[in-house]
C-alpha cells in the first residue's frame, strides 16, 4: 500500500471539486482520499493506493490534465506530495 500527502496548486476546495469531476469514475489503484484544509489555509489531499505504481499513473496520466482542464494550461505546477509505503496499518470496524 502506498499513502500520497498532496498539496495541489490552489487553495480552494471548490477548484478540488472541479479537478476531482474531470474523473470519469474512481481512479484505478485508489482505495480512499481526503480533502482538507490545513491550519495554514492550504489544502491536502491524503490518498490511499494499492501501490506506488498506480499513484505515479494517476498524477502522469489522470491528474495533470485534469488540472490543466480546469486551471489553464500553466496550473502553477503539479502538486507537491509526498509518498509514504504503508508498514503497519490500523482501520476501525464500522460500528452498526
Amino acid at each position: 500500500m502506498w499513502i500520497t500527502v498532496a498539496t495541489p496548486p490552489f487553495r480552494s476546495i471548490e477548484q478540488f471539486d472541479e479537478v476531482v469531476a474531470q474523473f470519469d469514475d474512481r481512479p484505478e489503484g485508489m482505495h480512499a482520499r481526503y480533502a482538507g484544509t490545513a491550519e495554514d489555509g492550504s489544502l491536502r489531499v491524503i490518498s490511499l493506493w494499492e501501490s506506488k505504481a498506480h499513484a505515479d499513473r494517476f498524477m502522469t496520466e489522470r491528474l495533470a490534465p485534469a488540472l490543466a482542464a480546469v486551471l489553464g494550461p500553466e496550473p502553477g505546477g503539479a502538486p507537491q506530495a509526498l509518498g509514504l509505503e504503508v508498514n503497519r496499518a490500523f482501520t476501525r470496524e464500522a460500528v452498526g
